[in-house]
């Protein structure tokens, strides 16, 4: 049911391709400066020194550091806190790309991993800070509140996650510390081209979902472009209260082209995406009704 139901879309895309190839030409070159501009000098460090982390086995010690904050707000191990941090701190994808590489070291269990992606994969400061607060909405000082905003709500979606499901199942029985046995030279070009690759990745859906929107011969209504494609969403705001409520939402859920990116990097491990759709979707609610009241 599902191949009939996709053949006539996959269809009707492919038809306005061929009506709209200007268009779809120019938010190709959109796509690929915003991935030159923001995705790529943003993303690519970051999830080099990641994954450096990760290669190193430098994760335990990190998990004894946040352990007195991961228990009693996530009933979760400290190891669990890196994913958070990175998502936070790096923005869309990092969090979902490094929970799992946390369950491919075994560090963290199936239950784990699938739960953080519901509520560890989160836009990172720069992007609300410069292009939302100070770019769309005017004003770097709504930027950081957005920001604010969007943290606390990864918080209680995450916290509201973890106590709807109990079953935290057991962490697998974990391969012994890479740094033992890789060296630090071996372990930083694997590293990188690790990096590269995923960028190279995120960066075909940003282009591919900038063509998707482009191609209708009229404006996409805001809550389906939003829900489409989080930048595309943000830049058809206007400064106001239900700008930056509409702000606060799309950047909480993302975007299903953000979810696209966190699927493709966590295909290779088999997660399930059940909580992080329940998640995303609870933390545009939350991110919504924290900014209705902030902003009045």
């Amino acid at each position: 049911m599902k191949k009939w139901l996709s053949i006539p879309v996959i269809l009707m895309v492919a038809g306005l391709l061929l009506l709209r190839p200007q268009e779809a030409a120019g938010a190709v070159r959109e796509g690929l400066a915003l991935c030159g501009g923001t995705v790529i000098p943003s993303l690519f460090p970051f999830f080099a020194v990641i994954s450096l982390l990760l290669q190193l086995g430098l994760t335990e010690s990190l998990g004894g550091l946040f352990r007195p904050m991961m228990k009693p707000l996530f009933r979760m191990r400290g190891e669990c806190a890196l994913p958070l941090l990175a998502g936070l701190l790096g923005g869309y994808p990092s969090g979902a790309r490094t929970a799992a590489g946390l369950y491919a070291q075994g560090r963290v269990s199936r239950q784990e991993a699938e739960l953080l992606l519901g509520f560890c994969d989160n836009c990172g400061p720069a992007f609300l800070l410069s292009y939302v607060g100070a770019g769309i909405l005017g004003d770097p000082a709504i930027g950081v509140r957005l920001y604010l905003i969007h943290v606390l709500s990864a918080l209680l979606a995450g916290m509201l996650l973890c106590r709807i499901c109990g079953d935290r199942g057991l962490a697998l029985p974990g391969r012994p510390l890479p740094a033992e046995v890789v060296p630090f030279s071996q372990a930083l070009t694997a590293s990188v081209a690790d990096a590269l690759t995923s960028t190279l990745n995120i960066c075909a859906f940003v282009v591919f979902f900038r063509v998707l929107a482009a191609l209708p011969p009229f404006p996409l209504p805001l809550p389906i472009l939003g829900a489409l494609e989080m930048v595309g969403g943000v830049a058809a705001l206007s400064p106001g209260r239900a700008g930056c409520t509409a702000a606060a939402a799309i950047v909480g859920w993302g975007g299903l082209s953000v979810h696209c990116q966190a699927m493709s990097l966590t295909a290779p491990e088999g997660l399930s995406f059940r909580w992080h759709w329940i998640g995303k979707a609870a933390q545009a609610g939350i991110s919504a009704l924290l900014a209705w009241f902030l902003f009045s």
